[in-house]
Protein backbone atom coordinates (compact mmCIF):
# COMPACT_ATOMS: atom_id res chain seq x y z
CA UNK A 1 0.00 0.00 0.00
CA UNK A 2 1.57 3.25 -1.03
CA UNK A 3 1.40 6.35 1.04
CA UNK A 4 2.46 9.80 0.42
CA UNK A 5 5.77 10.74 1.91
CA UNK A 6 4.04 12.24 5.06
CA UNK A 7 2.33 8.84 5.40
CA UNK A 8 -1.02 9.97 4.84
CA UNK A 9 -3.19 7.72 2.61
CA UNK A 10 -4.63 9.88 -0.25
CA UNK A 11 -8.15 9.82 -1.93
CA UNK A 12 -6.63 8.75 -4.60
CA UNK A 13 -5.09 5.67 -3.03
CA UNK A 14 -8.21 4.58 -1.12
CA UNK A 15 -9.77 4.85 -4.50
CA UNK A 16 -7.17 2.65 -6.60
CA UNK A 17 -7.47 -0.14 -3.54
CA UNK A 18 -11.28 -0.17 -4.38
CA UNK A 19 -10.42 -0.75 -8.10
CA UNK A 20 -7.80 -3.44 -7.00
CA UNK A 21 -10.49 -5.27 -4.75
CA UNK A 22 -12.91 -4.79 -7.73
CA UNK A 23 -10.53 -6.62 -10.10
CA UNK A 24 -9.79 -9.21 -7.65
CA UNK A 25 -13.34 -10.01 -6.70
CA UNK A 26 -12.10 -9.49 -3.32
CA UNK A 27 -14.01 -8.79 -0.94
CA UNK A 28 -17.02 -9.42 -3.05
CA UNK A 29 -19.44 -7.35 -1.19
CA UNK A 30 -17.56 -4.18 -3.02
CA UNK A 31 -18.48 -5.22 -6.90
CA UNK A 32 -21.84 -5.87 -5.20
CA UNK A 33 -22.21 -2.63 -3.13
CA UNK A 34 -21.01 -0.83 -6.70
CA UNK A 35 -23.66 -2.22 -8.37
CA UNK A 36 -26.23 -1.74 -5.91
CA UNK A 37 -25.15 1.95 -6.09
CA UNK A 38 -24.84 2.71 -10.06
CA UNK A 39 -28.32 0.75 -10.20
CA UNK A 40 -30.13 3.29 -7.89
CA UNK A 41 -28.85 5.72 -9.70
CA UNK A 42 -24.92 7.02 -8.32
CA UNK A 43 -22.66 7.50 -11.01
CA UNK A 44 -19.65 4.99 -10.88
CA UNK A 45 -17.39 8.09 -9.86
CA UNK A 46 -19.17 9.18 -7.29
CA UNK A 47 -19.52 4.96 -6.23
CA UNK A 48 -16.50 4.28 -6.47
CA UNK A 49 -15.89 7.30 -4.34
CA UNK A 50 -18.10 6.18 -1.40
CA UNK A 51 -16.66 2.99 -1.20
CA UNK A 52 -13.31 4.19 -0.55
CA UNK A 53 -14.74 6.22 2.13
CA UNK A 54 -15.89 3.25 3.62
CA UNK A 55 -12.81 1.78 3.23
CA UNK A 56 -11.01 4.70 4.93
CA UNK A 57 -12.48 4.04 8.04
CA UNK A 58 -10.75 0.53 7.66
CA UNK A 59 -7.66 1.70 7.38
CA UNK A 60 -7.05 4.92 9.90
CA UNK A 61 -8.08 1.96 12.07
CA UNK A 62 -5.34 -0.17 11.35
CA UNK A 63 -2.99 2.93 10.53
CA UNK A 64 -3.97 4.47 14.29
CA UNK A 65 -4.33 1.77 16.60
CA UNK A 66 -2.12 -0.72 14.46
CA UNK A 67 -5.15 -3.22 14.39
CA UNK A 68 -6.08 -6.11 11.93
CA UNK A 69 -8.47 -5.09 9.30
CA UNK A 70 -11.64 -5.52 10.40
CA UNK A 71 -13.57 -7.31 7.36
CA UNK A 72 -16.63 -7.16 8.89
CA UNK A 73 -17.20 -3.62 9.78
CA UNK A 74 -16.08 -2.61 6.26
CA UNK A 75 -18.80 -4.69 4.60
CA UNK A 76 -21.57 -3.41 6.95
CA UNK A 77 -20.30 -0.12 6.35
CA UNK A 78 -20.87 -0.89 2.54
CA UNK A 79 -24.24 -2.12 3.65
CA UNK A 80 -25.09 1.03 4.55
CA UNK A 81 -24.03 3.25 1.50
CA UNK A 82 -24.73 6.12 0.05
CA UNK A 83 -25.95 6.67 4.13
CA UNK A 84 -22.25 7.77 5.67
CA UNK A 85 -23.76 8.30 9.22
CA UNK A 86 -20.89 6.31 10.34
CA UNK A 87 -18.83 8.89 9.37
CA UNK A 88 -19.95 10.93 12.64
CA UNK A 89 -18.84 7.85 14.66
Amino acid sequence: MSTEDDGVMTGEHLKQIVENQLSDGNPIKVKATLMRLMMTGTPRDEAIEAIACALSVEVLDVMQEQTAFNLVRYESHLDLLPDMSWMEE
